[in-house]
């Protein structure tokens, strides 16, 4: 019997017990857990190496669902970045239904994505590869909608820090997703959390203040000029690159 069939067979709580274990029990149904173990008797054993397994896969999509949720929205390229996780697992439809339970009651869930990440960490803590790993797949939904949101940045931090990951790797790992916007905001004056309009009259302003034309309608030195010029094509490239970021 695979670890799906005694999971569905047994008491949660006895072999994930916790965060894991509640989201679990909620994707379930403690009726049909409850019904299981009246009907059979004494629940199955988990062995470790089951424990991990089903640990890991319950951590994936509890984790998953509350960093989706992380900006306020899930969007429909997170969910097909999560649907894509599913059709790659090489499981059966009952185990792919039970990951997305687990994702959907995980989103509301009153336990917090740190809660999630460090009972990840204390099962797989001699693992590091495969904490490093996971982590992987939490940027890939992160970079799903083209827009690193800072609830999301921030999340994935603490992550990093539960994890005990280092910021190379992590830096290593995030630049394999995002190319580094900050600094185009920074160019601009502005911050992710900037809106639209906001980035679009700090530009014009800019573009108006540094423009080679106004710098030499003010009969300034020839070195000024050049600094200016420069600074105008910075100020292009960073408003090109934060449309593109943004689409708009």
């Amino acid at each position: 019997m695979s670890w799906y069939g005694k999971l569905t067979f047994g008491s949660l709580g006895l072999f994930i017990g916790g965060p894991l274990g509640a989201i679990a029990g909620a994707a379930l149904g403690h009726h049909l857990v409850d019904k299981r173990i009246n009907m059979a008797g004494r629940p199955p054993v988990f062995q470790r190496v089951e424990q991990a397994k089903a640990a890991f896969f319950v951590s994936m999509f509890s984790i998953l669902g509350r960093l989706a949720k992380a900006d306020g929205v899930i969007t429909r390229d997170e969910i097909a970045v999560v649907e894509n996780f599913i059709s790659n697992m090489n499981i059966s439809d009952k185990e792919g239904k039970f990951a997305r339970q687990i994702f959907n009651e995980a989103k509301n869930s009153r336990y917090s994505i740190d809660d999630f990440a460090m009972q990840l960490y204390d099962i797989n803590r001699q693992n590091p590869t495969i904490l490093l790993s996971f982590m992987d797949v939490l940027f890939q939904l992160a970079a799903a909608d083209g827009i690193f949101h800072p609830a999301e940045e921030a999340a994935l931090n603490r992550i990093k820090n539960i994890f005990k990951i280092d910021d190379t790797q992590f830096e290593n790992l995030k630049a394999r997703y995002f190319e580094d916007v900050e600094k185009y905001y920074k160019t601009l004056g502005c911050t992710a959390t900037s809106s639209d309009k906001e980035i679009k009259t700090r530009y014009r302003k800019l573009v108006k203040d540094f423009h080679p034309d106004t710098i030499i309608s003010k009969g300034l030195p020839e070195e000024f000029t050049d600094f200016a010029t420069k600074r105008f094509e910075e100020i292009q490239k960073a408003y090109e690159e934060i449309k593109k970021e943004r689409g708009f």
